[in-house]
């Protein structure tokens, strides 16, 4: 499969501080591509690097084969960018939004109106297109952008933390357009910390960490290279939440984490952990709510990959502590 994206050897210096540690990647044409990491990992940066609004220190960048260093025009001319801060022009209507874009972007004049129209309707905002985008909701200024972003119909788009702080409605709105427009063959990079999103959206991600890709592959995979951080879920009746300590002495459990009503207790060997747990119940005259073995979550791998504590820990066995302790982790 032909490639939309090739880094090779992408490097950012601000001053001393490096930010993005000679990284390689491909995003193949047709996928929705995740770019994972903590505040400061080297996210945006990169992204910004991507779509020409950042010089690189070193390394090249080739979108569909077009080295942008040299040749940027033929590239930025198929892709579209929805920043992490909406670029609305808050003084225009909605539909004045999209005309200006649209002029910049050199839609044919005959087709201008009616595809504001289609993406203003499609996103809930046909009521409102003579309304400034001054007066938009914060989630309703999102939906403008990103409609400002894709008028041209881009064949590569570029998303920097779209939902955050959005409402539920606003939110299932833009991931059924990632969903539509991928369907419809557009290639998007999606730069995101939100891992739920990434693990419901994307083929592939790639997770930075400290300016370095620390791992590439589809979510699954990742999951199943993690399986040391597989889990056992109880809730208990009645008083469930007093429970906590006693879980995690248990043989092979790692950490434990309170879940709401429910404990999670992570370990390496499941099926050992089971039969304890009902015992465990048992001994104490405890019922068993709900018993369940859980596989890997990618925010287990995001947290395990970047060395972050996995969860809200109630109680820390002591195996885990020591083994933390090793890797220089703190509480």
């Amino acid at each position: 499969m032909n490639n939309a994206i090739v880094v090779d050897n992408l490097t950012k210096y601000y001053g001393d501080l490096l930010a993005v540690d000679h990284i390689s990647f491909e995003v193949e044409q047709g996928e929705i591509f995740g770019f994972l990491g903590p505040n400061g990992a080297g996210k945006s940066t990169t992204q910004r690097m991507l779509t020409t609004l950042l010089e690189p220190s070193d390394g090249r960048i080739f979108i569909y084969g077009h080295d942008i260093a040299r040749d940027a025009y033929p590239a930025k001319r198929r892709m579209g960018l929805v920043p992490e801060e909406s670029n609305v022009y808050t003084e225009l209507s909605a539909w004045d939004n999209l005309m200006f874009t649209a002029q910049l972007y050199r839609v044919p004049g005959s087709q201008r109106a009616s595809r504001a129209q289609e993406l203003l309707e499609t996103f809930g905002l046909w009521e409102k297109r003579h309304v400034k985008a001054e007066d938009f909701s914060k989630g309703m200024r999102r939906r403008l952008s990103i409609a400002m972003a894709i008028i041209h119909k881009p064949t590569l788009l570029f998303l920097d933390e779209p939902t955050p702080g959005l409402d539920t409605q606003s939110t299932h709105a833009i991931h059924g357009l990632i969903r539509q427009m991928n369907a419809e063959g557009a290639t998007i990079f999606l730069t995101t910390h939100q891992i739920e999103e990434a693990n419901q959206l994307c083929s592939r991600v790639a997770i930075i960490d400290h300016g370095q890709i620390a791992a590439i592959d589809t979510p699954e995979r990742l999951k199943a290279a993690f399986r040391r951080v597989q889990s056992v879920q109880v809730a208990l009746e009645p008083d469930g939440a007093a429970h906590g300590q006693a879980l995690a002495a248990l043989e092979g459990v790692t950490t434990v984490v309170r879940m709401g009503d429910k404990w999670r207790l992570y370990t390496a060997d499941p099926s050992a952990l089971l039969p304890q747990v009902v015992d465990y119940a048992r001994v104490h005259k405890l019922r068993l709510v709900s018993l369940n073995t859980q596989g890997p979550s990618l925010e287990d791998v995001f947290l395990e990959i970047t060395g972050q504590e996995i969860g809200t820990v109630a109680h820390e066995t002591g195996a885990n502590r020591d083994r933390r302790q090793r890797k220089g982790g703190k509480r």
